[in-house]
Parts: structure tokens; sequence; C-alpha cells
């Protein structure tokens, strides 16, 4: 018969948790460096509404070039005033008000000049607007 030894009241038994959190962070690890995009996405169910086939299709308009000079405006190469610039940007604002416009202002160019034609731009909501310095 085997003698039961017996557990005396002080000693407590004791489970080192250490081994078993390194263990679960390399998983984690493992799991999320091995992932792959595609596999969450191809796995995604969206549905996507049908497109409006009364809908007319939608034509870009060019890029509108603005610079802003000393002298005044230029418009995709033509010179143009302050009452002119207007006109056209209101005749391409009723096209399109997506449409990019970029203002290109050169060294010498008054600032009074790009607030003009900022201004302009928002008066008719044009709203893809970008300015660069030349």
């Amino acid at each position: 018969m085997a003698m039961k030894r017996q557990r005396r009241e002080s000693e407590n038994p004791t489970l080192d948790m250490t081994a078993m959190i390194d263990v679960v962070f390399q998983l984690l690890i493992f799991f999320i460096v091995t992932l792959k995009q595609e596999d969450i996405m191809s796995r995604l169910v969206a549905t996507r509404p049908a497109a409006d086939p009364h809908a007319r299709p939608e034509k870009q308009p060019d890029l509108i070039n603005i610079t802003v000079h000393r002298g005044g405006f230029i418009l995709r190469g033509t010179p143009v005033t302050y009452e002119g610039l207007d006109r056209q940007v209101q005749r391409y604002a009723t096209l399109s008000k997506t449409a990019n416009v970029i203002i290109r202002c050169t060294k010498d160019s008054p600032h009074r000049y790009l607030v003009q034609a900022l201004d302009i731009c928002n008066k008719h909501g044009m709203v893809n607007l970008s300015i660069f310095s030349m």
C-alpha cells in the first residue's frame, strides 16, 4: 500500500503564469503577422446599391489653370481682367462645381490678386482648389 503524502498547511501550490503569457503573446504576434488583408476582405459580405440607370454620365471638365502675376490674371494662357475671370469661372461652375482649379502665383504677384481669385472661386461654389507658388 502506498503511503499518502500529507500536505503541510504552509505549502500552497502556485502556478507560474509567465511562461503561459509568453506563449499567448507569441501566438498573437504570429497570427497578426501571417494574416493577409485579402483573407478578411474576401469574407466580407457587402451589398452595394445598384447604379442609377437614368443618371447621365458625368463629363469631367478639363483642369482650370489660373495664373496670378504682377499684372493680373491669366486663364488658360489668355490674360483676363477681374471681370473676365469672374465670367469664365461662372461658366465653368455651371458645367461642374467639382472641377479642379489650380491657382499658380508668381513670385512678384500681389497677395490681393490671389485673394480675389479665391473669392471668385468661392462665389461660384468651386470646391477643388489648389494653390501653388512659382
